[in-house]
């Protein structure tokens, strides 16, 4: 084995969290104003560099997110993203304005096929709206982050030039993305050295990755990357992102910490804060993540071989490269059932990445109490389904009070009672299944014009008492808004995540954030 490089030899690579921006840019995995600003919060407590709050020109709700993260965080930088135009560059600037360290994230194309079909512009006329926008924007801003969006399929003496030219503008950061995920290790790694040696002005710019995980490369080409001479990488929580997702900031953060042997480069970043900000964006987006994802998935740190339980009986590092608390994650220590008392629920919400208010904590105990008398064993994932059910509701200005569904062959029919402003309104529907008649009623109280998008149902653990865990995502008028709710009843369940997601889809009209957006995924 490779002997550990000396802490004070390891070179500082710098974190951009792009989940607000390029990962809120997934389908359905739209984020409210509040949810922007608490998971704001989380990354700055994590330790997070770069934190890219939105795209300030896409709409009002992006300029005003940006804005009013810019003035709560103070001790991680905050990006804008932009394009090569004045007017999305101003609109940039004013909404960072207010922050402590404010950055002007600048992206235009630089290869031979985004060129001529998507910008039908001349490669002489990308290298001087490099040169004006890059020149307008640090007139406004010191910290100018310059993009060549698909530079891993740009002809290699052009995207010098077109990094030259940003770099005599006055650009401070050189990103080089992979916007399609096509690039391979080696061969970005490749890329990164090839710019730093020839590029005139390399010295006066930190270059950066920005990988898309396509092809599943997503990690190991941020990685190479980073071994090729880049000192920012840009990535998101859970891999959140267009398409396949972006490199996922806790994998990329992990493998530098546990393979410091041969990866001789250290983060800012407090990994102990990782599972709590992977399970707020997994229940601010409705997206679940996969039971086997590296790190922060729920089968992680689980051994159920019995080879691979003994070996961790004698000695965790048999089967552990790194310990659940590490990533802020915790061995089962409490065996959690009706009996349990609110101090020992507390403990385990604790261990789970969990600190609530009193107020929260109150009812959570006592639904987790209603769960204990439903079900045999409650098990972590149990918890962590009816806390997350709890952090992804919006306002509560419709609740389900009463829910009575008749299924069978004869047909299938709903009995509702929601209380709307606190005022109990009933209705019963039928429907083609017991869930179209329960949605049916829910339309019958509540009318309106929101299309279901998403219906999506699993179990958060085994056995026929196992929760059922729902997702909802409605759209309407351009908005879309996502609800999750979990319950042994997957009926109850299903009509308060739909709930759920009208609620949060009612807020925002009213708040009038459109979610709407400019797509710029690179």
């Amino acid at each position: 084995m490779t002997a550990p490089v000396s802490a004070a030899k390891r070179d500082r690579v710098i974190v951009f969290d792009t989940t607000m921006r390029d990962g809120e840019q997934s389908p359905g995995a739209s984020m409210s104003h509040d949810e922007k600003l608490e998971l704001a919060k989380i990354l700055e407590e994590m330790g997070v560099d770069v934190i890219e709050a939105g795209f300030p020109i896409a709409s009002n709700g992006d300029f005003e997110a940006v804005r009013d993260i810019s003035r709560i965080v103070r001790n991680s930088t905050i990006a804008g993203l932009c394009r090569a135009h004045q007017v999305d560059i101003d609109r940039c600037a004013e909404a960072i304005r207010p922050a402590a360290r404010g950055r002007i994230h600048i992206v235009i194309a630089t290869s031979d096929l985004h060129m001529k079909h998507k910008l039908q512009m001349e490669p002489a006329e990308v290298l001087e709206a490099i040169t004006r926008s890059v020149s307008h924007a640090r007139n406004l801003c010191d910290d100018i982050e310059w993009s060549a969006e698909d530079a891993t399929r740009s002809d290699r003496d052009f995207l010098r030039r077109a990094i030259e030219a940003a770099i005599r503008a006055g650009a401070t950061t050189i990103n080089l993305p992979d916007t399609v995920g096509y690039t391979y290790p080696t061969e970005y790694a490749d890329l990164f050295r090839y710019m730093i040696a020839n590029v005139e002005g390399a010295d006066r710019a930190i270059f950066s990755t920005h990988c898309h995980n396509d092809l599943g490369l997503a990690v190991a080409n941020s990685l190479a990357g980073i071994q090729g001479g880049a000192r920012q990488v840009e990535c998101a929580i859970n891999g959140l992102g267009e398409r396949a997702g972006n490199a996922a900031l806790e994998e990329i953060v992990m493998a530098l910490k546990v393979r410091g042997d041969c990866l001789p480069y250290e983060t800012g970043i407090d990994a102990t804060h990782i599972t709590r900000a992977s399970r707020y964006v997994s229940a601010i987006t409705g997206f679940p993540v996969q039971f086997n994802k590296a790190i922060v998935g729920k089968n992680a740190f689980a051994h159920e071989s019995g080879i691979h339980q003994d070996g961790m009986l004698k000695n965790r590092e048999t089967y552990e490269i790194m310990t659940p608390e590490s990533v802020g994650q915790a061995p089962s220590s409490l065996v959690m059932g009706k009996h349990s008392g609110s101090h020992a629920f507390r403990a385990k919400l604790k261990d789970l990445g969990y600190e609530l208010g009193q107020n929260a904590l109150k009812e959570a105990f006592g639904r987790f109490k209603d769960l204990a008398d439903k079900k045999k064993h409650v098990y972590d994932d149990d918890i962590i389904a009816l806390v997350d059910d709890a952090l992804a509701r919006g306002s509560e200005r419709i609740r389900v009070v009463h829910l009575r569904v008749v299924a069978g062959t004869e047909g299938q029919s709903a009995e509702l009672t929601l209380a709307v402003d606190d005022v109990e309104k009933s209705a019963a529907a039928s429907g083609d299944g017991p869930v179209d008649a329960v949605f049916n009623a829910i339309h019958e109280i509540v009318p309106h014009e929101a299309a279901l998008r998403l219906f999506q149902v699993h179990a958060v653990t085994e056995g026929t008492d196992a929760q059922a865990q729902v997702s909802v995502r409605l759209e309407e008028d351009g908005r879309i808004a996502t609800g999750q709710a979990a319950d042994t009843d997957t009926l109850t369940a299903s009509a308060k995540a739909y709930v759920n997601a009208l609620n949060n889809l009612f807020s925002r009209k009213e708040k009038g954030r459109p979610e709407t957006a400019i797509a710029s995924g690179f």
